[in-house]
């Protein structure tokens, strides 16, 4: 009896992950409200490529996190970050944002890392321990070897998560993407594998 050749399972990022303050999870189709929530407010979105989206666009993105779900070969893993911090007992846990990670060269192990969070909850470290905890998850069950990230030069808030998370700026860009109707200027920030505290 000849046997096929064996076919390797896509590789996958092990989910939920829990941090002392999160739940980084799969969107659900439950999530439209909260994720509209936050992606629809101008002082989100100003230093995105995207945004603010309508109520259409937010169901459009939902429907593309979906469908990403169930891509064989997938390359994109945009992940709802909720807080364990509740208001009242019983409550459940909260959607504040996003955190996502794109294989961006999957021949040299490289991905771009980003997130994004409801302001209601900024200056709190979330987006550090969101952003660590899914680095440190694709470092591992991906076998990346290199992780980037860029923001445009005015948002010093998403530099310093940058830099606190351990990512050197490799890069200084003029006027080199498109966002919000105009080009701006972008740092480039990345680390390695073995830059990465286990």
């Amino acid at each position: 009896m000849r046997l096929g050749k064996r076919v390797e399972p896509a590789p996958s990022i092990s989910l939920p992950i829990e941090t002392p303050r999160l739940i980084i999870r799969e969107f659900a189709p439950r999530d439209l409200e909260a994720l509209h929530a936050y992606s629809s407010l101008p002082e989100v979105t100003q230093y995105l490529v995207w945004g603010p989206n309508s109520l259409a666009e937010s169901k459009r993105a939902l429907r593309a996190f979906l469908d990403d779900q169930k891509d064989k070969d997938r390359v994109n893993f945009d992940l709802a970050v909720l807080s364990k911090q509740v208001e009242r007992r019983g409550a459940k846990p909260r959607l504040i944002g996003a955190v996502g990670l794109k294989l961006t060269d999957p021949d040299n192990r490289t991905a771009e890392i980003g997130y994004v969070l409801h302001p209601d909850v900024w200056g709190h470290g979330f987006a550090l321990e969101a952003a660590r905890a899914l680095a440190h998850a694709a470092f591992r069950d991906l076998g990346l070897q290199r992780i980037v990230a860029s923001c445009d030069q005015r948002n010093k808030a998403s530099a310093r998560v940058m830099e606190k998370l351990g990512m050197r700026r490799e890069g200084a860009f003029r006027r080199s993407k498109y966002i919000q109707g105009a080009w701006r200027d972008e740092f480039l920030y990345a680390f390695l594998a073995e830059d990465f505290p286990a």
